[in-house]
C-alpha cells in the first residue's frame, strides 16, 4: 500500500475529492505544490509543500519547484535494492508511492491566442519529469496523469493495493502522454519558424476520439486532431446522426477541402473521396440541383458538403434523396427540422472558416508499409491572373470563369484527373486512371451519359471547358477533348511537346492557358 502521494496538477477537476479519499480512507500523506496545494489546503486536506521537503523554496518565478532529489529520489528509488535503500536513507529521503500529475495546458495556451511568450511559459519542465520518473518506476510507483483514473486507483486502494499489471498500463499512458505533449509543443515551434520537417517524426495530438469502425468494419478506427489546423469535419460539431467512421471523416474532408476554395456558393458530393457531382451558382439551391445533375446515380449515399448557411429551401431538396453526411457552416432551424427527420443521416456544422487555410507549414502525413511518409500540404491553385494563355485565342469572362472552377476541381480528384466544367457545373470527371487519355475518354463518356439520362439534346461536353492536373504529355488528350467539343483548356504546362499541344489548340480555335503548377492527388 502506498504511504505517501505527490499531486501537482493543472487540471482540478475531482482532486479535491481524489486527496480526501487518499488521506481519510487510506490514510496517505500528500505532499504538492503551488496551487494545488492552495486548493487542497483550503478545502481542508493536510498538505506538505514542496518547500517543506526539499527545504529549498520556488525559484525563477515557479520554473524551478520540483527538480530536486529529495522528490526525485523518493520517486525513482527501486525498493528491492539494497543500495538505492541505503542512498535515501543517508540522505534523510522519504519514498513517494503515488504521483498524480498532469501538464500545463499548452495547447489552450497557443488556441487561445496567447502570444508566443505565453506558450513558452506554458511548457511544463517539472510535470513531464516527474511523470517519467513515476512511469520508468512503475514496478513501485503509481502514475496517474488523467482525472478518469483517480476513481480507478481508489478501487485498487479498497482491494488491497494496484496491482503491477494496472501500474504497467498507467505507466504506458503517461509516456504517451508526455511523447505527444512534446509533439505539439515541437510542431508549434516548427509552425512558428516555418522549419522543414524534422529528421525524426512526432506526430504530437490531443486525445483521440474512437470512431465507428474504420474503413471496414472489422477494423478499429481513431481520429487525432491537429490542434494547429483550421477547424475542419474532425472537429466539426456533430448536429444529429450516427456515429463517424472513418470513410466518413475521408471523403466528408475530401468534400469541404474542395468546397471551401470557391468563391461563390457552391455545393460539393464526395463518393469514395472522389468528386461526383461540384457546381457553383447565384446561390445554393441552385448550386444544389446543378452538382446533382452532374451525377445523380453516384450523388446516392454521397457526403455532401456546402460552402454557405443551408436554409430550409435547400434542406428540403437535398432530403429528397439518400446522403450519409452534410456538411455546411451551419444550418437554419427550418433546415435541421428537416433533416432531423432523417435520423441517421450526420450533420456537421464546421463554422466559418471558409477559404481559411492554416499555415503554410502544416505538414501531410501518410503511412507505408514500413514507415510514414511527410509532404507539405498542397494548398490553394495558381490564380487565373497569373495563367499563361498560350493559344492565339483568349478565354471570354464566361470561359474563364468555367476553367477556374474546373482547375479547382481537378486539383481534388485522383490523378491521372480531367475535369469538364460548363455554366459552373462540373459535367464530366475522369479521375484515377492509368493514362490521361483515359482520363479525358472517362470525362467525356460521363458528360454524354447524364446528358443523354436527363433528355439534353447533345453532350454536355460541347461548349465545355476542360482542366487536366498534370501536362498533357501528347496532344491526343487534349484533341480527344476538343473533338467532343470542348471549347477551352487549362493545364499546367512543361511538356516536351507542349508546342505540338498548342497546335492542337490552334488547329480547333480552343483557348488553351499554362498554370505552370501540377496537382497530382494519389490518394
Amino acid at each position: 500500500m502506498p504511504r505517501r502521494a505527490l499531486i501537482s496538477v493543472s487540471d482540478k477537476t475531482g482532486v479535491v475529492e481524489f486527496a480526501k479519499k487518499l488521506t481519510t480512507d487510506f490514510g496517505l500523506e500528500i505532499i504538492s505544490t503551488g496551487g494545488t496545494a492552495k486548493t487542497l489546503l483550503e478545502a481542508g486536506i493536510a498538505v506538505l509543500t514542496v518547500e517543506s521537503v526539499t527545504g529549498f523554496p520556488e525559484i525563477l518565478e515557479g520554473r524551478v519547484k520540483t527538480l530536486h532529489p529529495m522528490i526525485h529520489g523518493g520517486i525513482l528509488h527501486r525498493r528491492d535494492q539494497a543500495d538505492d535503500l541505503a542512498a535515501i536513507q543517508n540522505h534523510g529521503i522519504e519514498a513517494i508511492d503515488l504521483v498524480v500529475v498532469n501538464l500545463y495546458p499548452f495547447v489552450e495556451t497557443v488556441q487561445s491566442g496567447q502570444d508566443f511568450n505565453q506558450a513558452i511559459e506554458n511548457i511544463d519542465i517539472g510535470g513531464p519529469s516527474m511523470i517519467r520518473a513515476a512511469a520508468k518506476n512503475f514496478p513501485f510507483v503509481a502514475v496517474l496523469t488523467q482525472t478518469n483514473l483517480y476513481a480507478d486507483f481508489c478501487q485498487a486502494l479498497a482491494q488491497g493495493g494496484s496491482t503491477l499489471e494496472q501500474r504497467r498500463e498507467w505507466a504506458m499512458a503517461a509516456f504517451n502522454q508526455c511523447g505527444a505533449y512534446d509533439g505539439m509543443i515541437a510542431s508549434w515551434l516548427q509552425q512558428q519558424l516555418n522549419q522543414p520537417p524534422p529528421r525524426q517524426l512526432s506526430l504530437g495530438s490531443p486525445e483521440g476520439t474512437h470512431l465507428r469502425y474504420g474503413e471496414n468494419p472489422h477494423q478499429s478506427a481513431i481520429f487525432y486532431p491537429n490542434f494547429l489546423a483550421a477547424r475542419g469535419v474532425g472537429l466539426a460539431q456533430q448536429l444529429q446522426g450516427k456515429e463517424l467512421s472513418y470513410n466518413n471523416l475521408v471523403d466528408g474532408d475530401a468534400a469541404w477541402q474542395l468546397v471551401q476554395e470557391i468563391a461563390e456558393p457552391a455545393v460539393v458530393i464526395i463518393k469514395h473521396a472522389t468528386p461526383c457531382g461540384v457546381a457553383m451558382a447565384a446561390d445554393l439551391l441552385q448550386a444544389w440541383h446543378l452538382a446533382l445533375a452532374a451525377d445523380p446515380v453516384s450523388a446516392f449515399g454521397g457526403i455532401i458538403a456546402c460552402n454557405r448557411l443551408v436554409d430550409g429551401d435547400t434542406a428540403a431538396e437535398i432530403a429528397k434523396i439518400f446522403s450519409e453526411v452534410i456538411i455546411a457552416p451551419d444550418f437554419t432551424e427550418p433546415a435541421r427540422e428537416i433533416f432531423a427527420a432523417k435520423k441517421n443521416l450526420r450533420l456537421l456544422a464546421v463554422g466559418n472558416h471558409l477559404t481559411a487555410n492554416p499555415s503554410q507549414s502544416n505538414w501531410q502525413v501518410k503511412s507505408i508499409g514500413d514507415g510514414y511518409l511527410v509532404q507539405s500540404q498542397d494548398w490553394g491553385t495558381v490564380p487565373c491572373r497569373d495563367w499563361k494563355i498560350v493559344s492565339q485565342k483568349h478565354p471570354s469572362s464566361a470561359e474563364l470563369r468555367d476553367l477556374n472552377l474546373a482547375w479547382i476541381i481537378v486539383k481534388h480528384a485522383k490523378s491521372n484527373a480531367i475535369v469538364l466544367v460548363k455554366n459552373g457545373m462540373a459535367v464530366g470527371i475522369g479521375s484515377g486512371q492509368t493514362s490521361r487519355l483515359a482520363a479525358a475518354q472517362q470525362a467525356i463518356d460521363m458528360a454524354g451519359q447524364f446528358a443523354e439520362a436527363a433528355g439534353e439534346p447533345s453532350s454536355r461536353a460541347m461548349g465545355a471547358v476542360v482542366a487536366s492536373d498534370g501536362f498533357f504529355p501528347f496532344a491526343d488528350g487534349l484533341e480527344t477533348c476538343l473533338k467532343a467539343g470542348v471549347i477551352a483548356a487549362v493545364e499546367p504546362g512543361g511538356a516536351l511537346k507542349d508546342e505540338e499541344v498548342i497546335a492542337c489548340a490552334n488547329r480547333h480555335s480552343a483557348t488553351l492557358a499554362f498554370t505552370g503548377k501540377r496537382h497530382f492527388r494519389h490518394g
